[in-house]
């Protein structure tokens, strides 16, 4: 880190430091969510929207445009909804029974790290979450997405100023974004939000900030012999589909019961899905990872450049729209058993319920722990199974994962695009990141009754069972 790294951080840091403290003075609950609304049309709006997602897939090469365009719309639309009547700052409410009275107050400056696949939709939704709760916030992105974020923070800054607020409320680290410079912001922010590799998790984690990180995606789904399976094959592939798989939440495997595996894999078949042969399935591991590390070749890719590139123009047609690798071991080791991030999914025949169950735990315990796992059944009770048995923090029940998990407008989850996975993925959180996680919680504590309990309350249970 150079001397100049740390001048141009620090002076970021400043600026935005006495942005805040006048946002929170001349505010209240009215211009926070004033803020809130003209960050979200600063993107939403049909122009603007399609303008950015273009850009945003021209610099990135990540995703295509229609679908970022859905993406922008929707997860701004759910999240202004979540936010919509929240009460997020100042005095929150009384207990007169405790003598408690809560206050929420800002964390100060936000440092919020975030990838390439989402260079729109999740710093707008950091950005309105940090506002809703009288925060400036400092996005830092990767390289690729520089472009779409300058062009964005104008759009941002120009609704923003009508409300009288100052540019320096909403920054980005200035160009060329590098390692040290986010180092540097990691270190001296009040709060850390880090969404994206987990090698910038964990920097998040050492720089010395409280710091929110979300773990590693590697989405495993269970297909039982109960299922609607048509429904389930049109929603795995409607989600694994989207956007060429740049959602940490797209389906990456499959698991089919035995009695039913035939089933699930005609139906996928008829969704769009191409099942490939051994070789055809070494050839697109070889090509999509090299040396351990995925290669540009199909990431988040459009199904037509995968095709040419695995030389599958014979077999595909204008039907295929993602790829089937039917697999039957699961090694930590191999990169099947990981995170895609492309048009294609690992399928595995399981003999029972307690088989898949097996086999999705060992999936998500060489990546992806936490996060979530899928469930295609009509039997409630095997959802509340995996509650208890799998390392997941999302048992999503019947639905196209990469919607749901992020929260959907038919669940009842929070509208993010950030998903804590608890300590299974060694995060600080297990929630979607949402707006709660921005601020202080202030106590004011009065003195009330006292309450001590005899030992006899608290003890006599235990004295008749094994004695004093």
């Amino acid at each position: 880190m150079t001397d100049n790294d740390v001048a141009v951080i620090d002076e970021v840091v400043q600026r935005a430091r006495i942005a805040q403290q006048a946002y929170e003075a001349m505010g209240g609950q009215e211009l926070f969510d004033d803020a809130c609304a003209a960050v979200g049309w600063a993107l939403m709006e049909p122009s603007r929207n399609a303008e950015l997602a273009e850009l945003a897939v021209a610099e990135t090469g990540l995703g295509n445009v229609a679908d970022k365009i859905k993406k922008n719309h929707n997860k701004t639309l759910g999240l202004l909804r979540d936010l919509h009547g929240a009460k997020s700052t100042g005095h929150i409410y009384d207990d007169a029974e405790k003598g408690l009275s809560v206050y929420y107050r800002p964390k100060g400056v936000i440092a919020a790290i975030v990838p390439s696949t989402n260079p729109l939709a999740t710093p707008v939704n950091n950005i309105i979450n940090a506002l809703k709760t009288g925060n400036a916030i400092i996005i830092a992105p990767s390289p690729k997405g520089v472009k779409p974020g300058l062009k964005l923070l104008g759009y941002i800054h120009a609704h923003l100023r009508k409300l009288g607020l100052p540019d320096d409320l909403v920054q980005m680290v200035p160009s060329p974004p590098s390692k040290a410079k986010t180092e540097r912001l990691m270190q001296i922010a009040d709060l850390v939000v880090v969404t994206g590799s987990q090698n910038n998790v964990r920097a998040g984690y050492r720089s010395g900030t409280p710091a929110i990180g979300v773990g590693a995606g590697n989405v495993v789904t269970i297909i039982d012999e109960t299922a609607d399976i048509a429904g389930a094959a049109e929603k795995i592939a409607a989600s694994k589909t989207f956007d060429n798989a740049t959602s940490c939440s797209s389906e990456n495997s499959v698991i089919a019961i035995s009695s039913v595996y035939d089933d699930v894999c005609k139906n996928l078949q008829e969704q769009g899905g191409l099942i490939l042969t051994e070789e055809e399935v070494v050839r697109l591991r070889d090509t999509h990872w090299q040396h351990g590390k995925m290669t540009g070749k199909l990431l988040a890719k459009d199904i037509e450049v995968m095709v040419k590139e695995l030389g599958l123009e014979g077999r595909a047609d204008a039907h295929t729209r993602f790829l089937v690798l039917p697999q039957d071991f699961i090694d930590k080791d191999s990169p099947l058993t990981s995170e895609k991030m492309s048009r294609f999914l690992t399928l595995y025949r399981a003999d029972d319920f307690e088989d898949a169950t097996s086999k999705a735990v060992a999936i998500q315990s060489a990546l992806g722990a936490g996060h979530s796992l899928g469930l295609h059944s009509s039997e409630d009770s095997r959802a509340r199974a995996l509650a208890m048995q799998a390392q997941s923090c999302r048992i999503i029940v019947n639905q196209a994962h990469c919607f749901a998990t992020g929260g959907f407008f038919n669940n009842g989850m929070p509208f993010s695009l950030s998903m804590g996975c608890g300590s299974w993925g060694k995060n600080s959180i297990d929630e979607n990141l949402n707006w709660t996680h921005f601020v202080n919680k202030v106590n004011v504590v009065r003195v009330i009754p006292e309450n001590r309990p005899e030992l006899t309350e608290m003890f006599s249970a235990y004295w008749e069972k094994y004695g004093k």
